[in-house]
Parts: structure tokens; C-alpha cells; sequence
């Protein structure tokens, strides 16, 4: 795979200052000025974008790099970065490096799978190293803000070897179990802290955690938090942290009440794009198959068969449960990740699938984000979202940072006019074909069937345990300790570091993700 610095992105710089914060610098990034040969016809607002903010165009240069060393990265992080197997920036980072490694506000949009960790992650470290202020105990001095655990994991996968090489701790801090390491970790003292909203305010609340110095701020996927109702808690996180410090913003849209977000904490911050938010992926390829009730899930089952990683989209927890339990009874082992499953199980479960040991994940919309798995040759909407934002970020999962992949949605003949408007709305033409069980395009689509496991008999004895509590999955794998602890390196698979061999159960070989 080449990892060059591909395309061009876009860059915009706003002309006058919209921030309401109090006491903030004032002039400090204005940029009035127009890109050469360029009118004031062709300054565009991020109304026209997703966001409600002027942002008018910057005469700024893109630097466009070859490598990282040209950016301005630290040599330790590069050789960091080198030994995971990224050894050219994405354009996402060619893009913003410059303007965040010399302390700007930022927002940063890129499709999924484009590399916005280490955007932030690189100047995020590079801004703690430079002010050389020491950890204190429950004072953070940067905080990453995510929407979900699973993605809480993976930034702190991304960065932690970064940090490590710079003599910086990182820790995590979401719900789903206990608190008692999270506040050990931060009595500790700690610099980098990667959070979701409401266990961070219940730590906050606690005098646990305290914000006065954090001197950079991340918001990750912040278009997912607004999503799921966390805003107002997001806010009340950042009027804790200190006024005038730098705040990045990335996510792969900027609409649903960001420009509000962007109004109140963002400082004359530049806008980077690498590309339009409904332009479609070039090695996605989309299919639709028309089915009728009584053959769907025959269907799917013939989908999920093939040798290579397939990652299955239900609406409900319940269908999703219910998913996994018919595909394992078929011989297809299958994991389920939803919002019901307990913390531990859900990291065990997409360990499982992360590492090969499982080829099939049934999930729900709200683990769509967490998802960051190499290799998934395809995503099947079993069940096709209700809305094309969901849609977009479901199949975001595949086709990541060049690879191709495949987007199967199952649709009956009373879903077609919702169907059709998904993919107009999503900006996708997709080849649309009426299958039944054996049709040759399912074939084309899984590839060979993997060998079907037949599922090991429940003993008597665990059928029904004398507790009431199902006994476990047979095909679940050994449980494994919770990742992302603080500061520990060589936990990272993200971006391509060392991977357990079993990976290559997948068929596939392992590559790096981008993020």
C-alpha cells in the first residue's frame, strides 16, 4: 500500500473572531485576505459545509508532505510512527499539522478511516513537551473528548506509544466498569486523558478530576456526540477547562449543532477538509439486494460464510443478539457488540474480531464509531439505517485508507422507497439486484465459504447454572484484561503496530488502520 501524501485538501481560515469566550486573545489568527486569483465570489461559508460559522478562504499555503519530518514531528515520534508501519502523513494530517503544531483552534474533517488520531495525537504530545509543565495529581494537562468506550480505547492505542516516547502517561476514563482504577490512575497524575462525557463528569463532580490545567483540548467525532444527546455535558467539560487554550475539533462532518460548539470554544480557528462530506469512497463498492422475508436470512447467513472479515449492522440489540446466535448455529462463529453487553465482553468480543479469532461481528449503530479493524472486506446493512449519516458511518468501516471494500444493504420489496432515498441522500449509486439463496452474485460478494464450525453441545450442568445467568458463548473467546491503561506502550494495534498472529485466521494479511 503507498502512504504517500496523496490529495489536496482545502483550508479556510476565519476572518473575524466568533468565539464568546471571555478574555480570549483577539487577532491573533485573523486572516482577511483572499487566496490568489480568487474573488470574493469564491470565498464559501461552513454553512455550505456543515457548520453555520463564516469561514472565508485562506491564502494560506497546504503544505503538502512527503513525510512527517517536513510537518515539524519530533524525531521520536517519527520513529514511533515508522515502526507501526505509517511512515507518510495522510492528507488529513499533511493538512492540519502546520496550523496545530503552531497552537491554532482547529476543526478537521475527514471521512472515516482517514487518519484523524494521529492529527490530533502528534500535536497534542508535540504541545505537552514544548510547555515542559510537570503532571500533578487529578489535573490532566490535554483531554480527548469521545463518544463511546471502544473509541476511547483506540485513540488511547493510538497515542500511547506516542506519549511513551516522549516521557508522557496517558489514561482512559469511560463507563462500564468500575471507577477505582480510573481515579488510581489519575491520583497518579497523568498528562494525556482520553474520556467519554458522562463518566468524566461523574469523576469531575467527585473532585476526582479537575480541569484548571489542561492546556489542549480534543473533541473527537464530535457530530457522534452530538448524535447521541451528549452536547450539553460536552459543554459543561469544556467551560471547566482554561480559557485561551488550544481546541481541536475533528470529526467526519461538522453539522448537528457543531457550529455552536465551534461559536463558544474555538478560537478564529482554520477549517481543514481533505474532502466534500457526501463525496463517496472511490474503492467502496455498494450493492443492494433485494430479498424477500422468507429467504433474508438464508441470505445473510451465504454473506457472512466467506473466509474474510464481514461486519454485520442490525438496528436493534435484540436483532443483533439474535443474529449471532443463528449464524453460530449455522457454523459461522459470530460476536455480538451492542449496548447491553457489559463492558468486558464488548472488548472481548471486538478483540475477537480484531484479532481473527472470530471473522463475523453483529453490531448496532451505537458501536458503528468504535469500530477500527483492519481488513473488513464487508459491511452488510442486514437491517439499512434510518438515516444516510448512519449509513455513511456503518460502511465507513470497510474501504479504509485505500483498501477496497464491499457495502451490501439487504433490502425487502417494502423497504424500497426508504432504501432509494438512503442512497440518493448518501450520495451513492449502488448496483441493485434480486437475489434468492444460491444466486451467484452472493458468491461474488463472500467469496468461498470458510469451513463451518459446528457448535460445541451445552452440558447439563451450564444450561441452566443455579443463578438464572445464560451460560456463556462456547465460541466466545478467553477474557482478557482492560486495554488502555495509563501510559502502557506496546498496546497499540492501531496504524498498523504488532498484531497477534492469529490474525491471519481472517485470510487476510494484517494491515495498519488509519486514523
Amino acid at each position: 500500500m503507498n502512504h504517500s501524501a496523496p490529495s489536496s485538501g482545502t483550508s479556510r481560515r476565519d476572518g473575524k473572531r466568533r468565539s464568546s469566550r471571555p478574555n480570549a486573545p483577539q487577532g491573533a489568527r485573523q486572516n482577511n485576505s483572499q487566496a490568489p486569483g480568487r474573488d470574493s465570489s469564491e470565498s464559501r461559508t461552513s454553512e455550505q459545509q456543515g457548520v453555520s460559522v463564516d469561514l472565508a478562504v485562506s491564502s494560506s499555503p497546504i503544505v503538502h508532505a512527503a513525510d512527517f519530518a517536513v510537518l515539524g514531528v519530533p524525531a521520536a515520534m517519527i520513529e514511533v510512527l515508522a515502526r507501526t508501519g505509517v511512515t507518510a502523513p495522510f492528507p488529513i494530517q499533511s493538512a492540519t499539522l502546520p496550523d496545530s503544531m503552531a497552537g491554532r483552534d482547529l476543526l478537521g474533517r475527514g471521512k472515516t478511516g482517514s487518519g484523524k488520531t494521529i492529527a490530533f495525537a502528534i500535536p497534542t504530545v508535540t504541545a505537552l513537551v514544548k510547555s515542559a509543565k510537570r503532571r500533578q495529581p487529578q489535573k490532566p494537562r490535554a483531554l480527548i473528548l469521545v463518544p463511546t468506550r471502544e473509541l476511547a480505547n483506540q485513540v488511547a492505542e493510538t497515542i500511547t506509544p506516542l506519549a511513551t516516547a516522549m516521557g508522557l502517561k496517558v489514561t482512559t476514563v469511560f463507563g462500564g466498569v468500575g471507577q477505582g482504577p480510573q481515579v488510581n490512575a489519575l491520583k497518579s497524575g497523568i498528562d494525556i486523558l482520553v474520556a467519554c462525557p458522562g463518566r468524566l463528569e461523574d469523576l469531575m463532580n467527585q473532585r476526582h478530576c479537575k480541569l484548571d490545567q489542561v492546556e489542549v483540548t480534543v473533541l473527537d467525532e464530535a457530530d457522534h456526540m452530538a448524535d447521541l444527546g451528549f452536547l450539553p455535558g460536552v459543554k459543561r467539560i469544556l467551560d471547566q477547562t482554561p480559557v485561551g487554550t488550544q481546541r481541536l475539533l475533528f470529526s467526519a462532518t461538522l453539522d448537528n449543532g457543531i457550529d455552536i460548539l465551534v461559536r463558544r470554544y474555538l478560537s478564529n480557528p482554520t477549517v481543514h477538509s481533505v474532502d466534500p462530506v457526501s463525496s463517496a469512497i472511490s474503492t467502496m463498492t455498494h450493492h443492494i439486494v433485494s430479498v424477500s422475508a422468507a429467504d433474508k436470512l438464508a441470505v445473510v447467513t451465504r454473506l457472512a460464510s466467506g473466509m474474510d472479515r464481514s461486519l454485520l449492522f442490525m438496528r436493534t440489540k435484540h436483532g443483533a443478539k439474535k443474529l449471532a446466535k443463528q449464524l453460530i448455529a449455522s457454523g459461522i462463529p459470530a460476536v455480538e457488540l451492542h449496548g447491553n453487553l457489559s463492558q468486558n465482553a464488548r472488548e472481548r468480543n471486538l478483540e475477537a474480531f480484531t484479532d481473527g479469532s472470530t471473522r463475523v461481528l453483529v453490531a448496532t449503530d451505537i458501536a458503528a464509531r468504535g469500530i477500527h479493524v483492519d481488513d473488513i472486506a464487508l459491511v452488510v446493512h442486514v437491517d439499512p439505517p434510518a438515516e444516510h449519516k448512519a449509513f455513511t458511518h456503518r460502511s465507513g468501516r470497510t474501504a479504509r485508507a485505500g483498501a477496497d471494500g464491499v457495502v451490501v444493504t439487504v433490502m425487502m420489496p417494502e423497504q424500497a422507497k426508504d432504501v432509494r432515498d438512503l442512497a440518493r441522500a448518501a450520495g451513492i449509486n449502488p448496483i441493485v439486484t434480486k437475489v434468492e439463496p444460491g444466486h451467484s452474485l452472493l458468491d461474488e460478494l463472500a467469496g468461498p465459504a470458510a469451513p463451518h464450525v459446528t457448535p460445541a453441545p451445552v452440558s447439563a450442568a451450564v444450561a441452566h447454572p443455579p443463578s438464572g445467568r445464560s451460560p456463556r458463548s462456547n465460541t466466545m473467546p478467553a477474557r482478557t484484561s482492560q486495554r488502555a491503561s495509563a501510559g502502557r506502550p506496546g498496546q497499540a494495534r492501531h496504524n498498523g503496530a504488532a498484531r497477534p498472529a492469529a490474525h491471519a485466521a481472517s485470510g487476510r494479511p494484517a494491515q495498519r488502520r488509519a486514523r
